[in-house]
């Protein structure tokens, strides 16, 4: 299974679509390394997340404890100090590291409340080349203020040798925000289309299957049912700074139980686990990130394989793409059927002065994530 530890709440972007930055953690109460050790070996992706993992002075010692415990080690990041990564990648070079970054300078800075973000970034991620780093990339989070240049930040990507991995706009517990909403859902689907023949008309198949993950973010912004049904619980897990176990990051009501209290078999075989579990077989709600959806394509077989029915449509497609025929998204999606959405505007925090306030004493989760309904349709 996959797992993704999202180490501190602690930020230092200012996003319009995230307030984990105004809702920090206290270094003290965070996972501790004696927690993170007490996982086992045969992990899948292994995700170090936040907040921001780079403010955890012991990022790399983090990194020593999990790098075998999983086929993959990823890092995701704001790439605001990627000095910081430069040690982790000389010691593991194949660690995975995604800097988020959300389009060119100006809309990249706006949307992430960085001030010298765009650049931070760029320039980081040769850092981390120089290195010796041998899979990096960027992160996009597509929504309505940056899909007109997702096509560009692909290509940009691409040409520098770098991966692009995408998500849509969402609402999940770690965000301490529940009214993510697209504008124009029409508009901004129409526009993943150019990425998903881009993608198609390369010769790597790690993009070719992206362009499938793309097309469920197609589904996921019109506010249509998923592609493939959830694998939460089975096949992936979150741990929260407070050592919790979930069986998602959107979801308030799927806890499995805390590792720091706990064994992982404890947890996994728990009263609490499989009543998460017969949730996810009922849930309604149309995740699709990169997690959720990695997941759900992969064969339960052999991982590194995907399901027959995304590998058909790979396969079809791509033909398509080299004979010159092009992609019939009609066939795939209903552009008549689109959800309703309100109108919740996003403001960027860029040269205000807002920022977290550390709130001691959250000793449950009811206190943590008072935001308890989030909704993604």
């Amino acid at each position: 299974m996959d797992l993704t530890i999202i180490s501190t709440f602690r930020c230092n972007s200012r996003c319009q679509m995230c307030y984990i930055w105004q809702n920090p953690t206290d270094p003290k109460e965070e996972i501790s390394l004696k927690t993170i050790d007490k996982l086992p070996d045969g992990f899948d992706n292994l995700n170090v997340s936040g907040g921001e993992p780079t403010l955890r002075k012991d990022l790399a010692e983090i990194i020593e404890i999990v790098h075998p415990k999983a086929r993959i080690t990823e890092i995701s990041s704001n790439g605001q100090h990627p000095e910081r990564l430069v040690p982790i990648i000389r010691r593991f070079p194949d660690v995975k590291v995604r800097f988020s970054l959300e389009g060119d300078e100006e809309t990249n800075n706006r949307i992430r409340g960085e001030r010298d973000g765009y650049r931070r970034k760029t320039e980081g991620l040769r850092m981390l080349r120089e290195a010796g780093g041998t899979d990096l990339g960027y992160a996009v989070v597509i929504q309505d203020e940056n899909v007109e240049q997702l096509l560009p930040l692909y290509e940009m990507a691409t040409n520098e040798g770098f991966e692009l991995a995408t998500s849509a706009l969402h609402n999940a517990w770690q965000f301490y925000k529940n009214d993510n909403y697209f504008y124009d859902r029409h508009s901004v689907a129409r526009e993943v289309e150019s990425l998903i023949e881009a993608m198609l008309s390369s010769w790597s198949i790690k993009k070719w299957f992206r362009a499938y993950l793309n097309l469920g973010l197609i589904e996921k912004i019109l506010g249509h049912d998923r592609l493939i049904p959830c694998t939460a619980v089975k096949e992936f897990a979150f741990i929260d700074p407070w050592s919790d176990v979930w069986g998602c990051n959107v979801r308030t009501d799927l806890p499995m139980g805390n590792l720091e209290k706990q064994s992982w078999n404890e947890i996994m075989s728990s009263e609490a686990a499989r009543q998460s579990a017969g949730k996810v077989r009922a849930c309604k709600q149309n995740c699709w990130m990169v997690t959720t959806a990695r997941t759900a394509i992969r064969s339960t077989l052999v991982p590194g394989a995907p399901k027959r029915g995304p590998a058909y449509w790979v396969v079809a497609n791509k033909l398509r793409t080299f004979l010159g025929l092009g992609i019939p998204f009609h066939r795939y999606v209903d552009y008549g059927t689109i959800a309703e959405s309100p109108r919740v505007n996003r403001s960027s925090f860029l040269g205000t002065k807002d920022k977290g306030k550390l709130l001691r004493g959250r000793d449950d989760p009811a206190k943590r994530y008072p935001l308890r309904v989030f909704q993604n349709q």
